[in-house]
Formats: structure tokens, sequence, C-alpha cells
């Protein structure tokens, strides 16, 4: 989804200019910072490069869309948010030397809030895309793509995304696969029956009752439904994989490259690899701490 939610958002073109053209960061008094990267003395700390306003309020503002698990999850019977992203966010503040305030918020809505000044970064196994970069900023710290999910014993024999063609197809709103599904639709020469669902647990329920015979959801993400319900199967090849990223406003770059140090320093501390072994997605981690990294 990334939601390649790795996008859940497929952000329209339209919603994209709202947010390029949006309020902005009015009172973190962070301004734009050009040529940041190459500024900045090679050996400094993450903390070092942290923008002078917000070291002053001492909280990093950080937003995720939980129910994608294992990248955020509430902890169970609680509204306490945990996994991959929360995990990684807290760490990201430990090395910058702030205080994490984690936040719950819709998954469209992200990308605004970052317009909005609501938040300082959005982690939420979004993908770095093409036309969000015309709003935002990407640290990339995970590599993965969508892959279809079927109900256990596979009944209706779906072998690749093509085999989807004729079929009745459930694809979260606004993902990056539900952009993946409507793309290969376009070449089918008899279409999907596509259907929209709030995201990947509840496109499974669809299935579960019989009225869609496939999902596509994020690898890592459809590992681990698969692996805790018994009840599903997923296909090993993985469609339109490519980077997700951590969301920064275009105007906080000084913020942007305290990010991407931060998360450098614990690639090379080992901390990263850790939290992502803890859930299960070391596969999908990445080498170095890169920015806008999409092609």
């Amino acid at each position: 989804m990334v939601r390649k939610r790795a996008l859940r958002i497929v952000v329209g073109l339209a919603a994209l200019s709202l947010a390029v053209t949006g309020c902005g960061r009015s009172t973190s008094g962070q301004t734009p910072q050009a040529g940041a990267s190459a500024s900045v003395a090679a050996d400094a700390k993450a903390a070092d490069l942290v923008p002078a306003a917000l070291k002053e309020k001492g909280v990093l503002r950080v937003a995720t869309a939980e129910g994608y698990p294992p990248m955020e999850m509430y902890k169970e019977g609680t509204q306490d948010l945990t996994g991959v992203d929360p995990e990684l966010a807290a760490a990201i503040a430990g090395r910058l030397g702030l205080k994490l305030e984690m936040t719950n918020a819709s998954f469209p809505g992200l990308i605004p809030g970052l317009q909005a000044d609501r938040w300082d970064l959005a982690m939420s196994s979004m993908s770095d895309t093409e036309e969000r970069r015309k709003a935002v900023d990407f640290v990339d710290y995970f590599q993965a793509g969508g892959a279809i999910m079927v109900a256990k014993g596979n009944p209706a024999g779906v072998k690749d995304l093509a085999d989807l063609c004729g079929r009745a197809v459930v694809l979260a709103k606004g993902s990056s696969n539900l952009a993946i599904g409507e793309k290969q639709n376009t070449s089918c020469a008899k279409k999907m029956t596509i259907s929209q669902s709030e995201d990947a647990p509840t496109g499974l329920l669809q299935i579960d009752a019989g009225r869609a015979v496939a999902t596509i959801v994020d690898y890592p993400v459809a590992k681990m439904l698969a692996q805790q319900s018994g009840k599903y199967e997923v296909l090993e090849a993985q469609y339109e994989a490519g980077p997700w990223g951590i969301a920064i406003d275009k105007k906080d770059s000084q913020l942007r490259d305290a990010v991407q140090r931060a998360l450098q320093e614990l690639i090379e501390a080992g901390d990263y690899a850790k939290i992502l072994e803890k859930w299960g997605v070391q596969a999908s981690g990445v080498q170095t701490a890169t920015v806008n990294d999409q092609k």
C-alpha cells in the first residue's frame, strides 16, 4: 500500500499541487537551507544538524497511520503505537537528541499535515515517488514492492499480475497497489472488477467473504499478515518495488539532512538492523540512508 502505501497515497496531481502550495511551516522558525547537505561538516553528528528552533522545542513530531503491520499498528488492546516505523522514529529522535511525539493520522492527510506544520516527519510505509516529491523530500529507509495475496491454497489459481484480469480484486484506497492494479487493468482484455478497501486488513475480509479472489499488499506486510492469520498465501513476485521514505516538508531541508545523518548513524551502529530483524523485515533494509532515491 505502501500504501506503497508504499503509496497508501497515490497522491493525485491535484492534491499534490495543493500540498505544494499549502501553508508551509509557519511556527517552526525553520527556513529553506539550500545546499545544506554540501555545507555541513562530514563528521558532524546528527544532533549537531538539528535546526535551532526545533532543538529549542526539544520535540520531534512524527505522524503515522496505524493499521499496517508490522510497519505501524497499535499494541493489542491499547492505543499505543508500535511496529517498525514507531520504533525507528524513536531511534531517530534519540539520535537527534529530541523527545518523540508520535501521532496517528489518516494516511491521505500525512503530507497535507506536513505542509500545515502539524508534524515534522511522516513515517508510514510511504513510497518515495516522483509525484510525492513535488511536495516533500524523502529520506529513504526501506525497499519493497506489492505482492499478490490470495486465500490459502490459492483456490482461484492466481499465478501472476496478468492473471488477475477478469477477476474480482480488492485494493486499498489511494495506495500504490491500487495504482498497480489499475495500470494492469488497462492492458486486460477482460477487465478486473476492482473494489477498494480502507486498508490491507479490511481488504482481506473481502477475500474471506468470497467477494474478491486477491489483493495486492506490500510484500513485508503481506508476509506478516499471512503468517499471523494462517489464512492466506503470498505470491513471491513483487511489483513496482522501490524505496519507502520518511517524508519531510521541502522547507525543512536542514531537518532532512539531520534525519538522513541520524538514520545513517543507526545503520552503522547496527540499531537499524536490530529493529528490522525484530519485525522480520530485514530483507527490505538498506545499506545507506539516501534522499529522494526513486529513479
